[in-house]
């Protein structure tokens, strides 16, 4: 009867131990399957992008140059410019960290925003005197000077904020993917609690 006992102690044991490591394994088997999915969704998540916008303005350029006691040459141009600018994220370059053990998908590094403009620039009404006439230079520093201002202009202006709104449209996937999870999604080693929070910190 003693015997009996032990055995069947043994048995529940034994069955017990099993179930305990077939659980363990099931559970680094789920743990596993959802790190590759987060990591799948942020590869998916980093691509290129860019919000276009188009610009149209028209500038006045005067030189007048000191000849000869107090005679002066003029020389003025009028060109219009159209420019077509971009704003880009690479999400190539975004950093991050996949810490399975504590279920924490930490962004590190957002990329920086990259501006470029293509302007076209349209001389017309052109104007000089024999003294001072234009040249290939002046040409040049006009368009070096008038690209340097619309950059300015464009970097204060509203397409700096939709780029910006897109990226986070763009990250708050990666929340909503891993508050679904069951994981937390961290900026900077800062849980995030809601997509609006994650908008206010980008």
């Amino acid at each position: 009867m003693k015997k009996l006992i032990i055995g069947i102690i043994i048995a529940v044991l034994v069955v017990f131990a099993y179930q305990y490591f077939t659980d363990r394994k099931d559970k680094k088997t789920e743990l596993a399957q959802t790190s590759a999915l987060i990591e799948k969704e942020v590869k998916n998540v980093s691509k290129l992008v860019v919000i276009e916008s188009s610009y149209a303005q028209i500038f006045t350029y005067k030189n007048t140059q000191n000849v000869f006691m107090g005679l002066t040459a003029k020389k003025k141009a009028i060109l219009a410019v159209n420019t077509k600018a971009t704003v880009a994220y690479d999400l190539a370059q975004l950093q991050y960290e996949i810490m399975s053990d504590k279920k924490v998908l930490r962004i590190t590094q957002v990329p920086e925003a990259e501006l470029n403009i293509y302007p076209e620039f349209d001389f017309y009404d052109v104007s000089q005197d024999y003294l001072n006439q234009f040249e290939a230079d002046d040409y040049n520093e006009i368009k070096k000077r008038v690209t340097k201002q619309i950059r300015k202009k464009i970097e204060k202006s509203a397409v700096m904020q939709n780029a910006e709104n897109r990226l986070a449209s763009e990250l708050q996937k990666l929340f909503i993917l891993t508050n679904s999870l069951g994981w937390t999604l961290e900026y900077h080693k800062q849980p995030i609690q809601s997509e609006k929070e994650l908008e206010i910190l980008l």
